[in-house]
């Protein structure tokens, strides 16, 4: 399936993470339920090329799914794939005919509906289905809503926002994260000891142990 992203190969079987595919792991991921699938990361020649940074899982996906949006939703553009490059695909997006303009291009992130993506299957979650969900603890305490969506490469994590204090990051384990209820708008989280411990509670711990 389009935008998959498969289980880090090092996780225990019996504790493989979630799964996540689609999208930048930013906030503006999730704009208006929209799906960041790429970036225009320069120009290519000098006939209007762009070089596209794909952030799907198979990167010629990036032009698969009909018109593409930029941030704010008020422009346009179909996408022809010509080639690949290092690490970029290279193609042509209407409205942008010369080297200038490919240019001036650099950055303009690009954006599908939600709605355009592939149906996901069971334990599987687009990143803006995820960006924006209440994230409480078993016994309903308000944890936070959850920012983006990471992957450092030992299997995807969620960084929440807190009311108060710094953000924490939390694995997208079965176990860390029993629950997802996209319906609800919230997900629930069940964090082993000190998990949610900022620096200030952490500090005083490091400090009695090494008394």
């Amino acid at each position: 399936m389009a935008l998959k992203k498969a289980p880090h190969p090092e996780e225990p079987p019996k504790e493989a993470s979630r799964r996540t595919h689609g999208g930048r792991p930013s906030p503006s991921a999730a704009v208006g339920k929209r799906v960041c699938v790429g970036a225009v990361a320069g120009a290519h020649g000098v006939r209007g090329a762009v070089k596209i940074k794909s952030f799907t899982a198979t990167p010629e996906d990036v032009a698969g799914y009909g018109p593409l949006e930029d941030e704010s939703g008020e422009r346009r553009f179909s996408l022809r794939l010509v080639g690949t490059g290092k690490g970029v695909m290279i193609g042509h997006l209407s409205g942008i005919a010369d080297r200038n303009q490919a240019e001036a291009a650099r950055g303009l992130r690009l954006y599908l509906p939600r709605a355009a993506l592939p149906p996901t299957e069971e334990d599987e979650y687009y990143h803006a289905d995820l960006i924006g969900l209440a994230a409480v603890l078993t016994d309903g305490t308000p944890v936070g809503t959850v920012r983006a969506v990471h992957d450092f490469g030992a299997g995807d994590t969620l960084e929440i926002a807190r009311p108060e204090g710094a953000p924490v990051v939390v694995p997208f384990t079965r176990a860390v994260v029993p629950s997802v209820d996209l319906a609800a708008g919230r997900l629930v989280v069940d964090p082993p000891p000190g998990l949610l411990d900022g620096p200030e509670r952490a500090r005083p711990r490091r400090e009695k142990e090494t008394a």
